[in-house]
């Protein structure tokens, strides 16, 4: 499902339930509702504030309902899995925050480019899988560069550095910087 017909239906859902729930939201579904990318999405990671026990049963109960009708949603669609990169981002990322979604029910926001450029691309160093929208936001070289550092400093693993600096080479490569 797209991220805008999901946020649509699933804004619907809260309104005939007589709820709001207003968050910041990170990954391909920030990415999708911002013209980044254009892949379905089957989730949403919210970054703050962790999700109300109602809202987070509405998700789920939303999940199973769209699952009916065809689409492919997990029951935990509606997520707190980033929510630890709020505690670790830099300081002013709250000041940052862009309008992303505004419904009835539903009202979203995403990290500004820098900040939500460093949350993906600590996603692709660790999971290896976000290349493609790591390209997609098309990161300036001195982008990139800013964003090594924190990246890096994410993980105490003894070769974190190695690997990370190596995956923004790769990515760099992608981009036509040939580093």
């Amino acid at each position: 499902m797209k991220p805008k017909e999901l946020l649509l239906a699933f804004d619907q859902f809260l309104i005939n339930r007589g709820l709001h729930f207003e968050a910041v939201v990170i990954g391909g579904a920030a990415l999708g509702l911002l013209g980044v990318i254009t892949r379905d999405t089957r989730d949403c990671d919210i970054l703050d504030p962790v999700i109300p026990k109602d809202i987070e049963q509405s998700a789920l109960e939303f999940a199973h309902l769209a699952n009916k009708q065809g689409f492919e949603l997990k029951e935990d669609w509606l997520n707190n899995g980033p929510i630890s990169l709020k505690n670790v981002l830099p300081p002013h990322w709250k000041f940052n925050l862009k309008d992303l979604y505004q419904g009835k029910g539903l009202t979203l926001r995403t990290l500004g480019r820098g900040d939500l450029l460093k949350t993906k691309l600590f996603a692709f160093c660790d999971r290896g899988q976000d290349l493609q929208d790591c390209i997609a936001l098309k990161p300036l070289q001195d982008e990139l560069e800013e964003a090594l550092e924190w990246v890096i400093y994410q993980d105490t693993n003894p070769d974190w550095p190695e690997h990370v600096k190596k995956q923004f080479a790769k990515l760099a490569r992608k981009l036509g910087y040939g580093i």
